[in-house]
């Protein structure tokens, strides 16, 4: 069984170990991230070559300072509607820029107050949930990709405003490009065929990540497609594109600066804590689901991959980039691929940074259909009905927060869909923290209350339920040998029926009484008043 690979600080020949795992891992990874880049930017509405500074960043910078050796950083789609109003509301690309460094300052503070801590608080059946999100977004997104549109949009423009369903679904395949299908079919054969033991025994072809293959395939449609059929090969807007630049003076020329004169705005620092807290909270989801897919299950520490996001932020505003989170869909396309180190995260800024200098011409030979098989295939992996049987298994309290943090996602978005699923199961937490602990025998006039565990506020109203089945000329015995903790408003609710039972009438015995929750941090904890009392009726 391989050993697991320290997350803290390695040497550089522990770092190189793992080159045969970790080369190919990272190209897959620049393929994937590259068009992720560069649509996340489109969305934003700012420069495309914002959203290849950032990859660059999360690659190069976050990745070599942080403690996770899979996590992959870069531009976030969850991050898309908060820039898009962020700059709206301050005016310009360049004042949103300060915010993202002030915003990177405060994740650098948050990891130091070790406020990553608070990500190991998810419960499990809320991440897999979202893994199983956006491993459905994935699908839905890149389907159209897939048949030869470049967008979801774009797929509907084909469908005329009045016309019917199954006239639709005609337009619709009348306008799917023969060429982006043979491609996309063709390497989601291949990707799902490497995960088959007999391919993978392979001498040679086994050891290369079946997600390379997959874009070589298309690479190898495209040109003979052009060669033998020009007519079918796919255009511009189905390939990989990319701005042009000549040189390092052409790259520096076109990344933006931060307009620190913004500073004077009081709504910079509303937007770089959103940015923050947003980016922290996506940053240490992601970084948690990470951890649940190494195959080596190693687990990197949160409150340095706060410090590290927080000055990759730094950098990328400085540069002219877009936030940085760590990117569950650039992570599992790493892990799918065969990383071993975080060598693989660092290739694949390098090779962004190369192909807006040197490969732009090479680059523009990949259909963006092969790069959504790859993605179709992770969202697959993510979502496949095996996960959602498992989480099925699990009972109620398991599966339906997991349903409702995918039904959230879907509807909503990341942070929503997560909030509900939280909520979902704090509410499974308190019903399953006040079933049992209160149990009530009787016997004619005679009864018996139980507390058989951790007595909280949550059970008040059922303790008054059995409280008021003791009428006045009854007995009544509360038992708390089996209770090691009672909520002041359960000692309250007690004091105040002991306090009344003589004038009903009612006998009242305590036994085995617990210490009561002590009133502040400063006062010692004290037993119960009237232990083992008896008043008579």
């Amino acid at each position: 069984m391989q050993s697991p690979v320290s997350t803290g600080p390695a040497s550089a020949g522990a770092l190189f170990r793992h080159l045969r795992h970790d080369l190919p891992a990272g190209v897959v990874v620049f393929l994937v991230a590259l068009p992720l880049c560069l649509g996340i930017a489109l969305a934003s509405g700012v420069p495309l070559l914002a959203g290849i500074v950032s990859g660059v960043v999360g690659g190069l910078v976050v990745a070599a300072l942080s403690g996770s050796q899979l996590s992959v950083s870069g531009p976030a789609a969850g991050l898309v509607v908060i820039v898009v109003n962020a700059i709206a509301t301050l005016g310009s690309f360049e004042a949103f820029l300060a915010a993202v460094v002030l915003a990177g300052a405060l994740q650098w503070l948050f990891g130091r107050l070790r406020a990553g801590d608070l990500g190991a608080c998810f419960p499990s059946s809320v991440i897999k949930g979202m893994l199983a999100a956006i491993g459905l977004l994935l699908i839905i997104k890149q389907l159209p990709v897939a048949f030869g549109f470049a967008s979801t949009p774009q797929l509907l423009q084909a469908v005329p405003d009045d016309s019917q369903a199954l006239d639709a679904m005609a337009a619709v395949l009348d306008s799917v490009t023969e060429g982006a299908v043979l491609v996309a079919g063709g390497a989601l054969l291949i990707l799902f065929a490497w995960e088959l033991p007999a391919v993978r025994r392979l001498p040679v072809l086994g050891r290369l990540p079946g997600a390379l293959l997959a874009v070589l395939w298309g690479v190898g449609c495209q040109a003979l497609l052009r060669s033998v059929a020009p007519a079918e090969a796919l255009v511009a807007h189905q390939l990989v594109s990319l701005p042009e630049v000549t040189g390092w003076d052409s790259l520096l020329s076109q990344l933006a600066s931060p307009d620190w004169s913004a500073l004077s705005n009081p709504q910079i620092y509303t937007v770089a804590l959103t940015l923050a807290v947003v980016a922290s909270l996506e940053t240490l989801l992601s970084l948690e689901a990470t951890d649940r897919l190494d195959p080596l299950k190693r687990v990197a520490p949160p409150n340095r991959e706060l410090q590290a996001q927080g000055i990759g932020n730094i950098v990328a505003g400085l540069l002219g980039g877009l936030p940085i989170t760590a990117v569950i869909v650039r992570s599992s396309a790493n892990i799918q691929a065969g990383a071993r180190t975080r060598l693989s995260a660092m290739l694949h800024g390098v090779l962004l940074l190369a192909s807006v200098l040197l490969l732009v011409e090479l680059l523009r030979w990949i259909p963006l259909a092969a790069l959504a098989a790859v993605l179709l295939h992770t969202g697959w992996k993510l979502a496949k009905p095996a996960v959602v049987m498992a989480a099925w298994r699990q009972g109620a309290a398991g599966f339906v927060p997991f349903a409702v943090t995918v039904a959230g996602i879907l509807a909503t978005d990341l942070l929503m869909g997560i909030g509900l699923g939280l909520a979902t199961s704090l509410l499974f937490l308190i019903h399953a923290s006040t079933r049992g602990a209160l149990s009530m025998t009787s016997r004619g006039q005679a009864h018996l209350l139980q507390l058989s565990k951790d007595v909280s506020f949550f059970n008040k109203a059922r303790l008054r339920e059995h409280l008021e089945r003791v009428q006045p000329g009854h007995s009544l015995i509360i038992d708390g040998a089996r209770c090691s903790f009672i909520d002041r408003d359960i000692r309250e609710a007690l004091d105040d029926f002991v306090a009344h039972a003589r004038q009903r009438h009612i006998g009242v015995e305590l036994r085995s009484m617990p210490p009561v929750a002590p009133e502040g941090p400063s006062r010692p904890r004290r037993g119960w008043r009237g232990e083992a009392a008896v008043q008579s009726a």
